[in-house]
């Protein structure tokens, strides 16, 4: 019993580090590429590729990992994930150009979705009842942790080893993860997955990978161009013949009939929205207080630790009373807390000093700390237990696909209000500098004071903009939660078979 009870909590340990490695590596190379394109002088659109490549392939691949994971083992997908992501971070870190980083960077995003899609997967196998919610918690609180903490870091480790160990740093923990695997971690599957759905797979991956591609791109390609209307337009169809696709099949990889239940569509809504609303705008926060307010990146990462303490500790505290509470109430006072929040936060102008966050960011912490565990919860609540990979691959790619969408969709609005203001203070030629200004802030003004001025009060203005777009947003997963998660029900089925490790 004791044996179990070790295995069980090795394996949380396992997922947790994993976890906040790759969601880390989401955000974290944000402040390392200045240095980059310095050490390895890239253009433009390679540097982009450096963030692009891992989110693009990160969010195509989830579902299908998720999949994968229920038909051939969670285990087994969990170490494949673990050795591909280790592999790619370390040919990152001693990356000889652009090109061979960018590659790297996809690379890792193959491994990143296989770890995702299992972690809740596994959780939910090792874990039953009240200590489920327990550990549920923490992993929880591992995910806003790892996406707050992100630029924090970075900037210790550009600052102090170099933009390489960025990657490197990855390199033990993996290796950490997979010895917890191979000697602590039992396996489970969903024994009724006896072939993988191929037609789901294909057409689900590149839907999702045009979907997300066209929203990537969107801002920098230029929303009406052939490229990103044939992307967007194709992965829509593609989506639509997957649904097709799954309805016909048995024993599809993604069950479209779960989207009937309440309880699930009101979580994956409400996932959705958090990403898009909250985690996505921490981009633009960054920028601000290093490219507007003139933070370092240490300087940056330190001013975010208000919020990241609480989305930490909050989940920690609650897990004692979370068994007793309702999903629900949770959810929707979590996600009501973080609009306020942006809410609180609207208003700033070129003479704010960073305090003028600190109560927005205190608050957004405590919401995101109740809503985070909730949200994985429910999302394993409304399956059968032999399908938890499924569930856990629905839940991430929500969660991720809203990130996507979020960073794509405020960065349009930043952009757009950028402009209009800086064509009234600058003429119609401002307008030219509205997308450098949107993702470097002041430096886009070259040093050049009038200019300088006006791209401060251009960015601002589109902050602004953009944390009132953010609170509509999360307002709305607020309601979708609270209007459609009345009933959660447990689905009553057989536990999943398990073998010894």
């Amino acid at each position: 019993m004791e044996a179990d009870a070790q295995g069980r909590r090795w394996t949380l340990v396992a997922v947790c580090t994993t976890t906040f490695m790759l969601l880390l590596d989401i955000t974290i190379v944000n402040v390392a590429l200045p240095s980059i394109q310095r050490r390895l002088h890239a253009g433009l659109t390679g540097l982009e590729w450096v963030v692009d490549a891992y989110a693009l392939t990160l969010a195509a691949l989830i579902l299908t990992a998720g999949a994968l994971s229920d038909r051939f083992g969670r285990r087994l997908l969990f170490m494949g994930g673990v050795v591909v992501f280790t592999s790619a971070s370390l040919v990152c870190g001693f990356a000889w150009n652009i090109v061979s980083l960018d590659v790297a960077r996809a690379v890792q995003g193959i491994g990143g979705a296989a770890l995702f899609a299992t972690a809740l997967a596994l959780i939910g196998h090792e874990y039953r009842g009240p200590e489920r919610g327990g550990a549920i918690a923490i992993w929880g609180a591992t995910i806003g942790a790892a996406v707050a903490s992100g630029p924090l870091v970075g900037g210790i480790l550009t600052d102090t080893l170099g933009w390489r160990w960025v990657f490197f740093v990855n390199v033990p923990v993996g290796a950490f993860a997979l010895f917890v695997a191979l000697t602590r971690m039992n396996e489970s599957r969903d024994e009724a997955a006896v072939r993988a759905d191929l037609w789901g797979l294909l057409t689900l991956s590149a839907s999702l990978f045009l979907i997300v591609f066209g929203l990537l791109r969107g801002n920098s390609s230029g929303w009406s161009s052939a490229l990103i209307l044939s992307s967007l337009i194709g992965g829509a169809a593609l989506l639509v013949v997957f649904v097709f696709v799954e309805l016909m099949q048995e024993r599809p990889m993604l069950d479209v009939t779960l989207f009937r239940q309440p309880v699930f569509l009101g979580v994956s809504i409400a996932t959705f929205c958090i990403g898009a609303g909250m985690f996505a705008l921490f981009p633009y926060l960054s920028i601000y207080l290093q490219d507007v307010l003139g933070y370092g990146p240490l300087g940056a990462g330190v001013r975010f630790l208000p919020l990241t303490v609480f989305v930490f500790a909050v989940p920690i505290v609650m897990r004692r009373f979370a068994p007793a509470a309702s999903f629900r109430l949770l959810l929707s006072v979590g996600l009501a807390l973080v609009a306020g929040a942006l809410l609180l936060m609207h208003g700033l102008d070129t003479s704010s000093h960073w305090t003028a966050l600190l109560p927005g960011l205190i608050i957004a912490g405590i919401g995101i700390g109740l809503a985070n565990p909730a949200i994985a919860a429910a999302a394993l609540r409304a399956v059968d237990p032999a399908r938890t990979g499924m569930a856990s691959g629905v839940n991430n790619a929500f969660r991720l696909s809203g990130v996507a969408v979020g960073v794509a969709a405020l960065g349009a609005v930043l952009e757009r209000r950028a402009a209009d203001s800086l064509a009234s203070t600058l003429g119609p030629h401002g307008r030219g500098l509205a997308q450098a200004v949107s993702s470097t802030g002041l430096r886009a003004a070259g040093g050049r004071p009038p200019t300088a001025h006006a791209a401060g009060l251009a960015f601002v203005s589109g902050l602004n903009a953009v944390l009132l777009v953010s609170c509509v947003v999360v307002a709305f997963g607020a309601v979708a939660a609270a209007a459609l998660m009345r009933t959660p029900k447990p689905v009553a089925a057989p536990a999943a078979t398990s073998s010894g490790s």
